[in-house]
């Protein structure tokens, strides 16, 4: 394979970054997901500033629908922004976009990549996230590998369809076992991320509560108000 050179200059990028822990220890506060389904016509690129200027943490790309092109294009632009606001950007899924784009890490599900795979497709300092519903799962997480675990739907929630809530109990006993940081999500916003943060979680990731906003950088602030009291 022959990499251009913008690639070459991304992992690059990579290895200059701080060894994964520096980059783990950023994973707290706000996580946003950046659903291709939930911009309603609006920019990806502006979206981001706008919420990371409302004090989030962690953005994440999850796009569906477009060719590989296009999000790593808007993966590579996220990224800059990412960095001046000194937050992270995690790739959903696409372990070679990660590595291309130079984003601090990539997001697996269940039915993904395993973690031993996509760790030797990764550079050393890229972070690996999971998502989980059961303890079980988390476990298993932890025990092969992941920087940090996802855990939900704690509540319900219209962003995944035939998701069956999780619950307080079960992410309260996740954090309890759990070494790596924990990222609640599903169905939260500002009137019960703060009951997230006292079950144990580090960080509270949402969709809709942010994108589906007129004012997504307000509602991004307004969570990171909440969680921080």
């Amino acid at each position: 394979m022959i990499l251009g050179f913008p690639v070459i200059v991304n992992l690059r990028r990579v290895m200059s970054y701080k060894d994964a822990g520096d980059l783990v220890s950023k994973i707290k506060g706000l996580y946003v997901i950046l659903d291709d389904q939930f911009l309603k016509g609006r920019n990806m690129v502006d979206l981001a500033y706008s919420i990371l200027s409302g004090g989030a943490s962690v953005i994440q790309i999850r796009d569906k629908k477009n060719d590989k092109g296009d999000i790593l294009d808007n993966s590579i632009r996220i990224r800059d922004i990412c960095e001046s606001h000194g937050a992270l950007l995690i790739i959903n899924d696409h372990v070679d976009l990660a590595v291309a784009s130079g984003a601090h890490g990539v997001h697996l599900g269940q039915h993904d990549l395993p973690i031993d795979i996509s760790r030797q497709i990764l550079l050393p300092n890229q972070l690996i996230g999971t998502s989980n519903a059961l303890l079980n799962e988390a476990s298993e997480s932890i025990r092969t590998g992941a920087d940090y675990i996802a855990v939900g739907a704690i509540f319900p929630t219209k962003t995944k369809n035939n998701t069956r809530p999780a619950g307080l109990n079960t992410l309260s006993n996740i954090c309890r076992i759990s070494s790596v940081p924990v990222v609640a999500i599903g169905g939260i916003d500002k009137s019960n991320a703060r009951e997230v943060i006292e079950a144990g979680a580090d960080s509270v990731c949402v969709v809709s509560a942010v994108l589906g906003s007129h004012d997504p950088e307000s509602a991004a602030r307004d969570i990171v108000t909440v969680i921080s009291e």
